[in-house]
């Protein structure tokens, strides 16, 4: 990044300099990322949905990357910047590991991403903003940890939960009634297909399982033991769970009141 920005910065995302057009630009969004930490590591999860305006641009879009071995990326907003970015974050952190002889901390990781989003703010400005959210398990606490971004750069650690995009207002309100800070790594991977059906459920943007056409969430863990993706048959059986669920209860699990 720093190569590129003094020998050719107008190749960086937030360097390119758009022609003025008239109304909103009309591009791919991605839409709701959620995450949830337990004793151990931390649950980072996505839909599969993009959105162009009102149309479905894609159903089985990849919204969650590994950033490196202990840590990943979720994406939301413009899904083709998004995707750049990733690659460009992936890429500084392996360069970093290949030079120094060792992995950057995690909050490291934290603050360098921070200052890629900064560097697209022109972009966000456009209309073209990238609001990912950042997980990772952290070796020297040895615990889960959720960064959440805004356009500017700024970025907030979440405790315990934590939820971007179109539906995550939903998806947080979800999690704020169902989660416990004594989960298990399971009843966490439950938890966050909770809060993404509860998304898709109130915001048309957000997309819930689709049975027809097999196209379920992305859940990733990650733990001391690095970071690991749910098969397809692991992330369809625990949304078929769900949705058997809601068969019973549409509006899904009730929270005690005291």
């Amino acid at each position: 990044m720093d190569f590129l920005s003094e020998h050719s910065p107008e190749m960086l995302p937030g360097k390119r300099v758009l022609p003025p057009v008239q109304g909103a630009l009309e591009a791919p969004h991605g839409t709701t990322i959620v995450a949830a930490t337990f004793p151990g590591g931390v649950v980072l999860a996505g839909d599969r949905r993009a959105t162009m305006g009102n149309m479905i641009a894609q159903r089985d879009i990849e919204k969650v990357f590994p950033a490196d071995e202990y840590s990943a990326v979720g994406i939301a907003g413009t899904a083709g910047l998004a995707v750049e970015m990733v690659k460009l974050f992936q890429l500084e952190l392996e360069h970093f590991e290949k030079v120094e002889g060792a992995t950057l901390s995690l909050e490291g990781k934290a603050n360098r991403l921070s200052t890629m989003i900064r560097g697209n703010l022109g972009m966000a400005m456009q209309g073209l903003a990238v609001v990912p959210l950042f997980a990772g398990y952290d070796v020297d606490r040895d615990k889960g940890r959720i960064f959440s971004y805004d356009v500017t750069g700024g970025r907030s650690e979440e405790h315990g939960f934590a939820a971007t995009g179109s539906g995550s207002i939903f998806a947080r309100g979800s999690m704020k009634k169902l989660y416990r800070d004594d989960l298990t790594e399971q009843e966490t991977t439950t938890l966050v297909i909770q809060a993404l059906y509860d998304a898709a459920d109130d915001d048309s943007a957000t997309g819930g399982p689709d049975m027809a056409r097999r196209i379920f969430p992305i859940v990733t863990v990650i733990t001391e033991d690095g970071f690991r993706r749910l098969t397809e048959a692991e992330s369809s059986e625990l949304a078929r769970s769900v949705l058997a669920r809601r068969l019973e209860q549409p509006d899904g699990p009730r929270a005690s009141l005291l």
